[in-house]
């Protein structure tokens, strides 16, 4: 999270929020692994009007090997106020760290993790291959970020 929050110049915020969950509550376990792996219902307010594009990544820093991401999605419109429930904005996406493109839901090996749903307005569209990876997205990012918003929700599977 660090090297993402000094991304975003003068501070400037966004929201994302989800019907589904509250900052700081539980993921419901549809939206895990133990359920559907279905990404959850999200709503983006308060983008930027010089805004070219918007990039979403969902990662957990608590995770043992350290930063783990979930899911990339980048080149989504600036005009995108919601993503459906099970659906992807249109966009280029990233390979998470399952191995695989498109959304992989919470699923800690063990405790309480916490998971971050991140949304960022860039003052361009990047040019990134389909497939590509984190680090290849953050510095694609970097010096482009003009407003970003995050969402935090938890989870630990049970046993």
């Amino acid at each position: 999270m660090a090297a993402i929050a000094s991304f975003a110049a003068g501070g400037a915020k966004m929201k994302i929020t989800s019907s589904a969950f509250q900052e700081g509550t539980n993921i419901p376990s549809k939206f895990t692994c133990d359920g559907g792996d279905t990404s959850p219902p999200l709503q983006i307010a308060d983008v930027p009007s010089g805004a070219k594009s918007l990039a979403l990544i969902v990662d957990d820093p608590d995770a043992p090997s350290g930063l783990f991401t979930h899911w990339m999605v980048w080149n989504i419109s600036p005009q995108t106020n919601t993503v459906g429930e099970g659906s992807t904005p249109k966009g280029g996406q990233g390979t998470n760290d399952f191995g695989k493109s498109g959304y992989g839901g919470p699923c800690p090996p063990s405790g309480t993790h916490r998971y971050y749903f991140k949304i960022f307005a860039l003052d361009r569209e990047l040019d990134l291959p389909f497939g590509a990876k984190r680090g290849q997205l953050d510095a694609a990012m970097k010096g482009h970020v003009v407003a970003q918003g995050e969402l935090m929700g938890r989870y630990s599977r049970k046993k």
